[in-house]
């Protein structure tokens, strides 16, 4: 029952304006006193390890989302170096990981979404994951929010997709159809090794914004579907296995995309599991066909 009214409550609740809300007060650096004790009360409810973190005073951080994004130790989360291997973007729990089936993406029993409207509606920007591989991470408060690259890959496009700001729960998942292709989201493409590999941030209720490393803060944007190529600069923006490509400011969701028979998952890497960044998630082919 609790479920079931958790759910409803977010189709009533002013999703945009509380997340919002919830974002500029993060930000806001003019309240230290409030800002320590909700970061304290935030430690303890959550559980978070500021033993791993950069700057273990939570004192020291400037606002609320300072703390959120913060950094980690040197060396604290080693990235697989391997040629062959694919590692995790973020920390987090794996949601839901296999194969693309007639354009629908598994979200959780009985749940599906479009991959199409995933990416921005656009149907040559889908096909090149048609039957492909996904996995989906889900970022718990507590987790560290900085995203990174699972292979090296030069960065093509990003598409921002206006959308809802539903939790990205598991509890919700479970409960809202089409939920990720729904959220407010920002699809970054990239050529790779192993063909082209969609990273999706997608956004949830109190989600401040997103931040690419490129672009700063890419939503809060407008009501279409805003499209940016970076495929004909003269100096292309390019980026290593491992290295920081974006950050929630509040947490949520990535889903990563590759082409039918780019990547095989880890034997070990199953939905309800944990992963941490740089760890090993799969193996990818580099000797398959290019997709176009």
């Amino acid at each position: 029952m609790f479920d079931k009214l958790f759910v409803m409550s977010q189709y009533i609740t002013p999703q945009l304006a509380v997340s919002r809300l919830a974002g500029r007060l993060a930000d806001n650096e003019s309240m230290p006193g409030l800002k320590d004790r909700v970061v304290k009360w935030f430690i303890g409810r959550y559980g978070v390890n500021m033993s791993e973190a950069l700057e273990p005073d939570p004192a020291a951080y400037a606002s609320f989302n300072a703390f959120f994004t913060r950094a980690l130790k040197p060396g604290l989360r080693p990235v697989d170096e391997r040629e062959s291997t694919l590692v995790s973007p973020v920390d987090g729990a794996i949601s839901q990981l296999g194969q693309v089936s007639n354009d629908r993406v598994f979200q959780a029993k009985g749940q599906s979404f479009s991959l199409n409207e995933l990416l921005g509606g656009d149907e040559d920007r889908a096909a090149s994951f048609t039957d492909g591989e996904f996995a989906t991470i889900y970022l718990s408060p507590k987790d560290y929010h900085r995203i990174h690259m699972p292979l090296a890959g030069t960065l093509r496009e990003m598409v921002y997709v206006p959308g809802k700001l539903f939790s990205v729960n598991p509890t919700t998942a479970e409960n809202v159809p089409n939920l990720f292709a729904r959220n407010e989201r920002v699809a970054c493409l990239f050529d790779t090794p192993a063909g082209p590999m969609a990273l999706v941030l997608v956004g949830a209720m109190i989600v401040g914004s997103v931040e690419t490393t490129w672009a700063g803060v890419v939503a809060p944007g407008g009501g279409k579907v805003s499209e940016s190529r970076y495929d004909s600069l003269k100096t292309p923006i390019q980026f290593e296995k491992g290295e920081e490509m974006g950050r929630f400011r509040l947490g949520s969701t990535v889903i990563m995309v590759m082409p039918k028979g780019a990547v095989k998952w880890n034997a070990n890497q199953v939905a309800g599991g944990t992963v941490r960044m740089g760890e090993a998630f799969g193996d990818i082919n580099t000797g398959r066909p290019e997709t176009q």
